[in-house]
């Protein structure tokens, strides 16, 4: 998901929180058996309640709401750090290259067949059938696997999230290395039934990770430090589902390793250049530079950087503001990418649309598995 901002909600939204005092938990309860739902407009201040209709309207903008913030109240003061972390080089080409070989456009095609067959995936009011779903999908690619857990992590809203676990075979108290994407879909025009397909957005993200994980388990992949695979609810309506998922980890002190995103990877403009555009906000720039070097060795496609988001544009970001290594590889420079998200028309079908160009964010979704984690 990403957003064109418009300055204007900028603006009136860093006046609307500059004074905001504290929310106490009765006003949370109270205003949410209203209807209200919490926006943070601008990061540092406290959020605001707003209506559905404002929701909305800050939505078509681009925007950040918390459903946790009590949660995240509860965190402790994260430091900026100066230095940023380092990962090692990649390593272990001659083990990755024959596991990438079967990645498949095909499989993929098949797993977002099923996900667009939904009218749209809205996080509060689909709850996905399990027998056709990305949580079916995982269910059968682990069900040889009894070290390998699916489950459902639920909200306060109808759609859960999934998370895969994989266990460290020689340090399964390790840091935990983590790829995401996002479930849901949304029409900005009609958000609460509108054809909603996803197909890119972000479809192609689910689907590079049902079809890495698949590649993995189907290789024997065995990490020595735990891997998990997140597929989120929520994060067309303000990142909640990674948000809630984040702070959980926070709070809980489970240690992440990294985290990375891929959320929408299929479209590039006809007539521009192909590349990876890795995110310049809300990131790490050791892993970043990490995630260089896996292209440069894994990809066909060269990598360059995107123009800063200015705001929380993906689920990289929940993981970023608790303190975890974050990276977020996109389709294309910002301008570059799929004109059609957020309506019914986001579908394979539309001119630029790639398979060929998302299978080089499926394989280095695996290498990023593989070369933090084994």
């Amino acid at each position: 998901m990403k957003f064109r901002l418009s300055l204007s909600l900028v603006v009136a939204a860093i006046t609307l929180v500059a004074y905001a005092a504290p929310i106490s938990h009765g006003e949370i309860v109270e205003k949410s058996s209203q209807g209200l739902r919490l926006l943070s407009l601008v990061d540092g201040a406290e959020p605001e309640w707003k209506t559905e209709e404002e929701k909305i309207n800050y939505l078509r903008a681009g925007f950040d709401v918390t459903e946790v913030y009590e949660l995240e109240k509860e965190l402790p003061a994260l430091k900026e750090s100066v230095v940023a972390t380092t990962f090692p080089a990649p390593s272990h080409q001659a083990a990755l290259t024959p596991i990438l070989a079967t990645v498949s456009t095909a499989n993929m095609q098949s797993y977002l067949a099923t996900l667009t067959a939904f009218n749209n995936r809205v996080y509060g009011q689909v709850i996905f059938s399990l027998g056709a779903t990305a949580y079916s999908n995982v269910l059968q690619i682990i069900s040889g696997r009894s070290d390998i857990t699916a489950s459902l992590f639920n909200h306060s809203w109808a759609q859960p999230s999934v998370i895969v676990k994989i266990p460290g075979n020689s340090n399964p108290s390790g840091p935990v290395t983590i790829i995401g994407a996002h479930l849901d879909s949304i029409n900005l025009s009609n958000p609460t039934s509108g054809r909603a397909p996803g197909a890119d957005d972000d479809g192609t993200g689910t689907v590079n990770l049902i079809e890495g994980l698949r590649a993995l388990v189907a290789a024997g992949f065995k990490p020595s430090t735990p891997v998990e695979y997140h597929w989120y609810s929520g994060e067309e309506a303000g990142l909640l589902g990674s948000q809630a998922i984040a702070t959980a980890y926070k709070n809980a002190g489970t240690s992440v390793k990294a985290f990375m995103e891929l959320d929408m990877s299929g479209y590039f403009k006809p007539g521009s250049t192909e590349v990876m555009a890795l995110e310049a906000d809300y990131i790490d720039t050791g892993l970043n530079t990490f995630l260089k070097s896996l292209i440069t060795v894994y990809s066909r496609i060269p990598w360059t950087m995107d123009t800063p988001c200015g705001y929380a544009c993906s689920d990289h970001a929940s993981w970023y503001k608790v303190g975890v290594p974050s990276s977020f590889p996109y389709e294309a420079v910002t301008g570059d990418d799929d004109p059609e998200i957020h309506s019914a028309t986001d579908t394979t079908s539309v001119s630029g649309f790639s398979w060929a160009h998302s299978l080089e964010f499926a394989k280095i979704g695996v290498a990023f598995v593989y070369e933090l984690a084994i």
